[in-house]
């Protein structure tokens, strides 16, 4: 199949950090998702790419934009610790119409493979209206640990990343068909909602 033949979609990607949209270091958040989504999906992508602040109103703002805008899937990094400006998941929470709170402790629990700290992150997923938005780990290797699982060192699966259940769950809200590349993530579907 050629990529004419699969679906476009429409993917918002927000990093959220005081000093990278401030010009403090280069953000590493939308290259690391840019690059994980292109690996994954056969599907077109069309990104509505963000780099902002942690101030709730404006994450929030940003969030409501890229649904607006037509995004089925919006992919945060950023934000999601305990610290006193970490505020994406409350962002987060304020727009949603559904929380799905299994990609939360999904994520927590493939970063426990790695670190103990994994029980302070505070990641939530919901649905507003026919788009999914998910919070994110805020490093690269983090953020694609949590999309595609945690490995042994013999290349079998320990925990399985989030995005397997990201296609189904954007084909019962009303969104695109999208296909992964099964070498970085094989999708998940019911035999009876497979093309």
């Amino acid at each position: 199949m050629t990529t004419d033949t699969f679906e476009p979609v429409k993917i918002g990607i927000v990093s959220v950090s005081d000093r990278a949209s401030s010009g403090g270091y280069e953000d590493k958040g939308l290259p690391a998702l840019k690059a994980w989504l292109e690996r994954a999906l056969k599907n077109p992508i069309t990104f509505d790419a963000h780099l902002i602040p942690d101030e709730k109103p404006l994450i929030s703002q940003t969030l409501l934009s890229c649904v607006h805008a037509g995004c089925s899937l919006v992919l945060t990094t950023g934000g999601t610790g305990p610290a006193r400006r970490d505020v994406t998941p409350e962002a987060t929470l304020a727009i949603g119409d559904k929380e799905m709170p299994g990609f939360g402790e999904q994520m927590r629990q493939i970063s426990l493979n790695f670190v103990p700290t994994a029980i302070l992150s505070r990641q939530v997923a919901v649905i507003r209206g026919h788009t999914l938005i998910i919070n994110l780990p805020g490093q690269p290797k983090s953020i694609t640990e949590t999309l595609e699982g945690a490995r042994h060192a013999d290349g079998t699966m320990l925990a399985q990343g989030i995005f397997a259940a990201v296609p189904y769950c954007i084909d019962l809200i009303g969104g695109p068909y999208l296909e992964t590349h099964v070498d970085v993530c094989d999708a998940f579907r019911p035999k009876s909602a497979r093309r």
